[in-house]
């Protein structure tokens, strides 16, 4: 199945990069840091300007996720684990990242940071009701499917 979209974008400084998907078939576009160097010590966190807008279409929101080289290899991920840009909004898109590392980490203008991918988000009503139907699993929590 194809499914595009088209998103449209806007830079808020005029030597912003513009975001990029890695492979033809990537799922995520990488987010750069646009602002200016960073240092991250451990256990510390740091907001990166992307100085990128996003038009997100209605019924979809950018999930702003860790690239994989940068949380694997260095320990540095979005401080709240994935962000969420909702269609309304209009903003720059900014990147909380932290260091769970143990090195002094340093992001320069022009790296890639983390990486966007852009899903479906339904419209949802939530109901109250007064019960809600059974599951084999019922109210069983963490790890109780592993049983």
């Amino acid at each position: 199945m194809n499914m595009n979209i088209n998103v449209n974008i806007q830079r808020s400084h005029p030597n912003a990069i513009i975001p990029t998907f890695g492979t033809e078939y990537a799922a995520g576009c990488d987010l750069y840091n646009n602002d200016c160097e960073v240092v991250i010590h451990p256990n510390e966190k740091a907001f990166i300007n992307t100085h990128i807008k996003f038009e997100i279409p209605t019924g979809y929101a950018g999930f702003v996720f860790a690239r994989s080289s940068l949380g694997c290899k260095n320990g540095v991920v979005p401080s709240n684990c994935v962000g969420v840009i909702d269609s309304d909004y209009r903003g720059d898109v900014i990147v909380c990242l932290h260091n769970h590392g143990n090195d002094t980490f340093i992001s320069n203008v022009g790296d890639r940071i983390a990486q966007m991918v852009i899903l479906p988000t339904p419209k949802v009503t939530l109901n109250v009701v007064d019960d809600l139907t059974c599951t084999d699993r019922g109210t069983g929590g963490f790890g109780s499917t592993g049983k």
